[in-house]
């Protein structure tokens, strides 16, 4: 069972359904006990970095993911919920995040389009299960204004270019997070959600 962390934010039920296409067993919840009992957890959502931490301190929430999630336990982050895995941002104010990958969010600089909002391509930096069978250079759906910017560049698993280069996605161990939404992203998402379930299966995998 993967639990999609119910919370009110965004596009969740979205992750449910492509979870559904794929087959795979997954619930939404904001449950702890489910949680825990969940093979992997996946933190969706869309909107302010600001509002869905307080989401998030509502239901009590914060600590016991930070723990699983630190524990060992498979976490997977999309769009502002990869965002929420970072040490802060400074959208709307200076906001705390969950403090999982060292690192900000930061405004993309001025004089680009934004939000940054269509296909584009992710370029691999190292390799990793959840672009098993995945190409190289593959295209996902972007829909962000915010870009992650890692104290540690050993976590970045991709770039994506648009004005300038920026991390799309990252792998701390367990814990992943994705600027895009796979749900959004055609056969080659629903191909990395499958990565991530079968990862949940056994952690142990690289």
């Amino acid at each position: 069972m993967i639990s999609i962390v119910d919370y009110k934010v965004g596009n969740i039920r979205s992750v449910k359904f492509a979870m559904q296409r794929i087959g795979a067993d997954a619930m939404l919840t904001s449950d702890v006990s489910q949680l825990h009992a969940s093979e992997g957890i996946i933190l969706p959502g869309v909107g302010a970095f600001s509002l869905a931490m307080e989401e998030l301190r509502k239901r009590k929430l914060v600590q016991p993911i930070t723990d699983m999630a630190r524990a060992g336990k498979p976490l997977l982050g999309i769009c502002v919920g990869h965002q929420l895995l970072f040490s802060e941002s400074e959208e709307y104010g200076l906001n705390e995040g969950l403090n999982l990958i060292a690192g900000k969010v930061k405004r993309f600089e001025p004089g680009i389009k934004i939000p940054h909002m269509g296909w584009n391509q992710v370029i691999r930096k190292k390799k990793s299960i959840l672009f098993d069978d995945i190409k190289d250079g593959e295209f996902f759906y972007f829909a962000h204004s915010f870009l992650t910017e890692p104290a540690d560049e050993s976590v970045v698993l991709g770039e994506t270019e648009y004005g300038r280069k920026f991390t799309s996605c990252v792998q701390a161990e367990n814990i992943f997070g994705l600027q895009f939404h796979p749900e959004k992203s055609s056969n080659q998402g629903e191909s990395l959600l499958k990565n991530f379930c079968r990862y949940c299966k056994n952690p142990n995998t690289t």
